[in-house]
């Protein structure tokens, strides 16, 4: 977990980000990001050399090779620079990324950071059908910065079942949000996939931050912008619609945050894993049934055991160092009026 409170700083920060215009910021950047001139190379190196950014693993690796800044922030990568593991009982990191927090859901309420939690009801709502899966389930929350690879790969095999777009503000998701702002992720706008997975359900959502211009879902599209005022539902449930461990299930047109949810006794955590943790897509993060988690356990053990140094009592002074489905879909659509409490964005309307 978090080991510390927001500091004053942080707090401050997200006092004034309450006034930002998220939206209109945001589309700014939409539109900014996808135009073409002789400034997008010397934009798109600017960024590399401030984030750090690190093209070698991309499908182009060359800054002259993108037109414009959103064809960078959204490359591809080369073949084989994130292995998946075939294992089926192998649940992989569905994105580059950072562990925020993880752990178990306790009743409703998951962790967001040191004292702070947000309940599945607000952050699926009441237009999700699904919600009651995921009670006592696991968790599990990825902060992507802006140097990282921005496009979200499934998790594991699974069967599409609905998605839900939640309308929201665009509040900043930065490793400060969640110490500082309550509730951030079930405040900002989102969509959320449930899928029906080996021994249960699975909730992938994609959380927008401000400057997250659009997030697009292989199966759907672009399914913001526009920034609707309603929440949607889709029903998928009588569409086969199944993807493959590694298949890319959505893309941020800049960079945010994905939650993962695992109904009650479908996912057990890797022994070794950590908040703060730095995760490549197609690493492993958990597995799908009890007898290999207890595996990995006995393995990580055995693993500890041995690497404790030994020192024979003749010989003291001796030590030996020993992580496409393109087509649209034509799944019903249900604009649901709910009684969430997203605050509304009172400098810019959300409306399409």
């Amino acid at each position: 977990m978090n080991k510390e409170y927001a500091s004053s700083w942080e707090r401050l920060k997200a006092a004034i980000f309450h006034l930002f215009p998220h939206h209109l910021l945001s589309r700014c950047t939409y539109w900014i990001t996808r135009q073409r001139g002789f400034w997008v190379a010397s934009l798109i190196r600017s960024f590399i050399r401030f984030f750090k950014v690190d093209l070698s693993d991309a499908e182009v690796d060359q800054v002259e090779g993108y037109s414009t800044f959103n064809q960078f922030f959204t490359r591809t990568l080369k073949n084989g620079t994130r292995p998946i593991d075939a294992n089926p009982e192998v649940i992989s990191s569905p994105c580059d990324g950072r562990i925020s927090q993880f752990g178990a859901i306790d009743n409703r309420q998951i962790i967001q950071a040191k004292g702070k939690h947000y309940s599945l009801n607000d952050f699926f709502t009441s237009a999700c059908s699904h919600t009651e899966k995921f009670i006592d389930g696991e968790f599990m929350t990825i902060y992507l910065s802006p140097r990282d690879y921005h496009r979200v790969h499934m998790a594991c095999d699974a069967r599409l079942l609905e998605m839900v777009y939640v309308p929201g503000r665009l509040f900043s998701v930065a490793p400060y949000a969640p110490k500082a702002i309550e509730k951030v992720f079930a405040k900002n706008e989102r969509v959320v996939s449930i899928f029906e997975v080996d021994g249960g359900y699975m909730a992938a959502t994609m959380v927008g931050a401000v400057n997250v211009a659009a997030i697009e879902m292989a199966w759907h599209g672009m399914v913001t912008p526009p920034h609707m005022n309603l929440t949607a539902r889709y029903d998928y449930q009588n569409e086969a619609i199944s993807l493959k461990k590694g298949d890319e299930m959505g893309t941020f047109n800049m960079g945010s945050t994905v939650v993962l949810c695992f109904s009650k006794g479908c996912y057990s955590a890797i022994s070794a894993l950590a908040t703060e943790q730095s995760l490549k897509m197609g690493e492993a993060i958990g597995f799908s049934s009890e007898a290999a988690a207890q595996a990995d356990a006995k393995s990580a053990a055995a693993a500890a055991e041995d690497s404790e140094p030994t020192i024979e009592p003749a010989v003291v002074d001796e030590v030996t160092e020993s992580v496409d489905i393109e087509a649209e879909s034509s799944a019903p659509l249900d604009y649901v009026a709910t009684t969430d409490n997203n605050e509304s964005d009172s400098s810019d309307s959300n409306k399409a």
